[in-house]
C-alpha cells in the first residue's frame, strides 16, 4: 500500500468553499484512549439533517461556533457516495439547525495521524455521550490502511453508527466496543492491525 492509497480525500479543511467529492470511508469503534497522544488538531461540531431519505441526505454542520457547511450526499454504492459541500453563513446554519429532523449531533473531531495517513476520531456528546468512532476517508475502495490498535470492531455500513441515524433515531445505541446489547460482528476489518 502506498501512502496515496489511504490519503483522506474528504478530510478537507473547514471553510474551503464548494466542493464535489466521492466519499469513501471506513468506520470503527474506538477501543481505548491511546490515540489521544497523537492528536494534532480538534474541532467542535454540531450537525443536523434536513431530510430523511433512505440513501440521500442534506446535512447542516457548524464548526467551532465560527463556520458552517451545507452537505448533500447521494446514494451509497459499496463504500462510496457522492458528496457536495458548500460553505454557508454561520447565522443561517444555526437557523437551519432549528429545522433539523430528530436531534442535533454534538461531537469533537480529533485529527490523528497514524503510519502516514490521517484518522479522524469523533468523541460524541449529548445523548450519545461516551460514543467514540474512528474513521478514515480513502481514495479508493481497494485501499487497505494500517488499522491502529486503539480501534476495535469495524462498523462501516452499520447504519446505527451513521451520523444521520444518530441524529434522527429515537433510540440511543449502546456505546463502543464492549456492549453486548447492540454489537454483532457485521464486517470483519480487512486492514491489518498495527500499533
Amino acid at each position: 500500500m502506498t501512502t496515496d492509497e489511504a490519503t483522506p480525500q474528504a478530510a478537507k479543511p473547514f471553510g474551503t468553499g464548494a466542493m464535489k467529492t466521492i466519499e469513501i470511508e471506513r468506520k470503527f469503534l474506538v477501543r481505548n484512549d491511546d490515540w489521544r497522544a497523537s492528536v494534532t488538531s480538534s474541532h467542535e461540531i454540531r450537525q443536523g439533517y434536513l431530510t430523511r431519505g433512505r440513501e440521500n441526505s442534506v446535512r447542516v454542520r457548524t464548526v467551532d461556533g465560527l463556520s458552517a457547511r451545507l452537505t448533500v450526499k447521494f446514494g451509497k454504492r459499496g463504500l462510496s457516495r457522492e458528496e457536495y459541500e458548500y460553505d454557508i453563513p454561520y447565522a443561517e446554519a444555526v437557523e437551519l439547525l432549528s429545522h433539523a429532523i430528530g436531534g442535533i449531533v454534538e461531537k469533537t473531531r480529533y485529527t490523528v495521524p497514524h503510519r502516514g495517513v490521517v484518522w479522524e476520531v469523533d468523541v460524541f456528546g449529548g445523548r450519545h455521550d461516551g460514543l467514540t468512532i474512528g474513521e478514515i476517508e480513502l481514495n479508493s475502495e481497494e485501499s487497505n490502511p494500517s488499522i491502529p490498535k486503539w480501534l476495535s470492531r469495524e462498523v462501516t455500513g452499520d447504519k446505527r453508527y451513521s451520523n444521520r441515524s444518530l441524529a434522527t433515531s429515537t433510540l440511543a445505541i449502546a456505546l463502543n466496543a464492549g456492549s453486548p446489547a447492540t454489537t454483532t460482528a457485521r464486517q470483519k476489518p480487512s486492514g491489518s492491525y498495527q500499533d
